[in-house]
């Protein structure tokens, strides 16, 4: 059946105006005033915003971390998304088993989310070691499996080294790949980490001392330099969270450095290290990149403001409070590194952002919706309000307001890092290929109903 949304304010990455949009098998047909079609079912959008739905590219479903395994899985996270207008996402694999091909977490990723997810779905490969075998692996994954993005980490069990990513990159720029980084100086992070606990400093607020911000920032900067020397390799620097990483990040845009894309997070524009000083309460902020200081903040809204970013994502990754993150009670270097987000991200960043006046409505789009598709190949069929687009819509009432609480989300984890926030703005509906999928913060999808996306290039990487 064919829908009509009349009387609502449209917004793009580009523009604000007024029209009615017309939605027919599950794509948007046409967009125009006074549009009228007998045979449609009309919803009244008077007095409010008409956004396309949320694309979020930094998730962790069903994510297993050592020990630890995310409780969200690509059943309960993808409906925690939906209710929080996200209708896409773009899932970080965990590393496999040691030694293993790329194609065996692209197998087990198809295992755990095909038949699961309520919104449309795509993955970005992992780089645990490299050798002729995996740089061979990431053209074909590309091709075959529309897994154009692959993330490696200078950090953690799996790290790769110098020498690694130089040939990762090379091979990313020759088969139009795009390396995601997770950028943190791991040897002074380890260094640190020990320092501390053989002191006895064990609590959570000692999390971000021994995660600093210059480990991410020597990170940044290296990173840069290796994509320069391998070609202006196309390279997406993920969540960034520190003043001091945003001036690496800087130094390259007025280098005019090619093919660079930076993101950032919800709680790195929003959330603070004091989160830390409760010894048992601060369990529930441990992520890395650690929470930074006010000042990080409004370093970060105003990169936003000058378009120095193309992106705001939520690194989803939860683990119960009352359960996994109690492994760190006595040692914060124990505690399971995530927080949840993706449900918050939207309500968030309008309240914060644009009914503050931090950013615009078209950049609220831009960094929500647009830029995330473009990023990883899937503008313009998502990520926009055009004809021929999917029929990804979110409905949003900018007078309501709402406080935050765990009590009315959908995530299976048990807090939300957000409790008690009052934020101006809610959501009415969300539209996934036309059909109405959250009303009224209530869930009307079915498990299963999202789409597996094999994704072009992004245009980082064209």
């Amino acid at each position: 059946m064919k829908k009509l949304i009349k009387n609502g304010t449209i917004v793009t990455d580009s523009q604000v105006f007024r029209a009615d949009l017309l939605i027919e098998d599950g794509k948007i047909r046409l967009i125009g005033e006074n549009l009228d079609t007998n045979d449609a079912e009309v919803i009244d959008a008077a007095g409010k915003y008409v956004f396309p739905g949320g694309v979020d590219v930094h998730t962790h479903m069903d994510l297993q971390a050592g020990k630890y395994r995310a409780v969200d899985d690509f059943y309960d996270g993808t409906v925690a998304a939906a209710c929080g207008g996200t209708t896409t996402i773009v899932d970080h694999m965990a590393f496999g088993p040691k030694g293993c091909s790329l194609w065996h977490q692209v197998e087990e990723y198809h295992r755990i989310a095909d038949g699961k997810a309520v919104i449309d779905y795509g993955f970005h490969g992992v780089i645990q070691h490299v050798n002729d075998t995996v740089l061979k692996e990431m053209g074909e994954i590309a091709a075959q499996e529309g897994i154009t993005s692959f993330k490696v980490y200078t950090t953690y069990d799996f790290m790769i080294k110098d020498d690694g990513l130089y040939q990762v990159l090379k091979q990313a720029k020759e088969d139009g790949i795009v390396i995601a980084v997770h950028c943190e100086n791991d040897g002074v992070i380890n260094h640190l980490r020990h320092e501390y606990i053989e002191n006895g400093c064990t609590e959570p607020k000692y999390h971000p001392l021994s995660r600093p911000a210059g480990c991410e920032a020597e990170a940044i900067d290296r990173m840069i330099h290796l994509a320069a020397m391998a070609g202006d390799a196309p390279l997406y620097i993920v969540h960034l969270s520190s003043k001091e990483g945003l001036l690496e990040v800087m130094k390259a845009r007025k280098a005019h450095q090619a093919n660079l894309a930076v993101e950032t997070c919800t709680q790195y524009l929003t959330l603070t290290d004091d989160m830390y000083q409760d010894p048992r309460e601060g369990l529930k902020a441990i992520m890395s990149p650690p929470l930074r200081r006010k000042e990080d903040n409004e370093a970060l809204w105003a990169a936003l403001r000058d378009d120095l970013l193309d992106t705001v994502a939520t690194d989803h990754c939860p683990f119960n409070y009352q359960v996994e993150k109690q492994a760190g009670a006595n040692d914060f270097t124990a505690c399971p590194n995530g927080a949840p987000g993706v449900e918050e991200r939207f309500r968030v960043m309008y309240s914060e952002g644009v009914a503050k006046g931090r950013i615009s409505l078209t950049q609220f789009v831009k960094y929500l919706c647009t830029n995330p598709a473009r990023m990883y190949g899937l503008y313009p069929q998502k990520g926009t309000l055009l004809p021929g687009s999917d029929a990804d819509i979110v409905i949003f009432d900018p007078q309501k307001s709402r406080i935050l609480t765990h009590d009315d989300m959908h995530s299976a984890v048990d807090y939300t890092c957000y409790e008690g926030m009052k934020v101006q703005g809610d959501i009415d509906l969300v539209m996934q290929r036309g059909n109405v999928i959250v009303k009224d913060n209530q869930f009307l999808g079915k498990r299963g109903d999202g789409r597996y996306l094999k994704r072009g290039k992004g245009i980082i990487a064209e």
